[in-house]
């Protein structure tokens, strides 16, 4: 943190001083799988009943998985609308502070 009396805390410092980093993070990360999902289903011409119908499921759980502030999607939804659409999902652990 700089000297400067008139800059406070980084943003992810407040964050995680209010204790909601975690949720942020958590919003972020399904916004940017829900998007892909309907970018790459865009990309195919498939409809959300045909997804919903590949993925083995009902167009509710599907429109869970599409809802960008929805993040209690299990990882096995994820990975099968991956599957529908020709890709696969991939997680990684990092150490906390090795970010970038």
């Amino acid at each position: 943190m700089s000297n400067n009396p008139y800059i406070g805390s980084s943003f992810d410092e407040f964050l995680q001083e209010d204790q909601t980093i975690e949720i942020v993070e958590a919003v972020a990360l399904k916004r940017v799988i829900a998007w892909q999902i309907e970018q790459a289903m865009i990309s195919q011409g498939l409809s959300k009943t045909e997804m919903a119908y590949r993925m083995n499921t009902s167009r509710a759980a599907l429109n869970r998985l599409l809802d960008p502030l929805n993040t209690s999607v299990t990882l096995n939804t994820i990975e099968r609308a991956a599957r529908v659409v020709g890709k696969r999902l991939q997680l990684e652990l990092v150490d906390l502070g090795n970010e970038s």
